[in-house]
């Protein structure tokens, strides 16, 4: 009969088995007087029972620091990501942590990746769909602190989003006070949560919505993309998946001579700064506090001296923002 290979037990573990935080684990395993001698001999009974050795977090923990905690995102090229970044790693320099940050496109390993990095780190972000809910659940299952950001909610795990789906439908009825009926909506629903949300919002009001999917979310795949749909008979209006995408839009319809908005209505998501300055109407998201709001709730289930509290969920309010390129107000006849 095959022996089932061993695997290594986490300080997540311990504390789960002997039912206090990881933090108590560090403590008691160094003999600290911050813990009572009966609490010290429950850890060092779980810890015997699981074979577990200190790592090098757990003893960061002992010496009131943490070595570090993981975000993992889809990709990071492009301001939105930027921003997201920006946003955690000045909320976990704030509790003394260091970030070590995994970028999942392009990996044919990216689950491998995602467990690896888990493996160093105090708790983890993981954002977008970079790897499915089973891997979530098994990390999560270990008593590893894991973060949900951008990503459908996985029961048990804290989830932090931006609100999509009800602010798409305000954009949709803009649209459609002005007369726009032809509507094409440049963005993948299958690749993003996110996206997904901005469509379905969108398709609850345009029941004909045209999804183009796109494999980047760039100025220049948007400007590949509208060269291809303002061949023939164009849309009069396009909705895109961000405002990278909506800029790449407005140079391809400044090329095919079309106004904007008179000839064709743009759209766009997030209010990137080059967005307000191109009259961009677009909506907008609180890019930074995703990231500090993610790093913070971490840091609280990193550094709880109590038994676990239930899942947190938060969907963070986002804004239409409307500007020159979809028309300023509804034309007569359409208010």
């Amino acid at each position: 009969m095959a022996m089932k290979a061993l695997t290594k037990a986490t300080i997540y573990e311990v504390a789960q088995l002997a039912g206090v935080s990881i933090a108590t684990v560090s403590r008691a395993l160094r003999d600290s007087d911050l813990v009572t001698a009966q609490t010290r001999e429950r850890v060092r009974a779980a810890a015997r029972q699981l074979h577990f050795t200190p790592s090098r977090p757990a003893r960061s923990l002992a010496e009131g620091r943490h070595a570090a905690n993981g975000i993992v995102f889809p990709d990071l090229v492009g301001p939105y990501y930027a921003e997201v970044v920006l946003g955690y790693e000045a909320a976990a320099a704030g509790f003394g942590s260091s970030v070590l940050i995994l970028a999942t496109r392009g990996r044919g390993d990216a689950e491998a990746a995602v467990r690896e990095l888990a493996g160093r780190v105090d708790g983890l972000t993981v954002m977008g769909q970079t790897v499915g809910d089973d891997v979530i659940r098994s990390l999560a299952a270990t008593g590893l602190p894991i973060v949900l950001l951008a990503r459908d909610p996985v029961p048990g795990v804290d989830t932090v989003r931006a609100r999509n789906a009800r602010t798409a439908e305000a954009l949709a009825a803009h649209l459609l006070d002005h007369g726009h009926r032809r509507i094409t909506f440049l963005g993948d629903p299958a690749g993003s949560p996110d996206v997904a949300g901005r469509y379905a919002g969108l398709k609850a009001r345009i029941p004909g919505l045209h999804a183009v999917p796109l494999t980047d979310f760039d100025l220049p795949a948007g400007e590949r993309a509208a060269h291809a749909i303002l061949r023939g008979d164009p849309p009069d209006a396009v909705v895109c998946a961000n405002d990278e995408v909506a800029l790449g839009v407005l140079l391809a319809a400044g090329q095919a001579g079309l106004r904007v908005p008179e000839d064709l209505a743009v759209t766009g998501w997030d209010d990137l700064l080059a967005a307000r300055f191109a009259g961009l109407t677009t909506v907008r998201q609180p890019m930074r506090e995703l990231g500090a709001t993610a790093a913070r709730w971490l840091n609280r289930r990193i550094t709880a001296d109590h038994q676990p509290t239930a899942a947190r969920r938060r969907i963070l309010p986002t804004q239409l923002v409307v500007r020159r390129s979809c028309g300023l107000h509804p034309p007569e006849g359409h208010r």
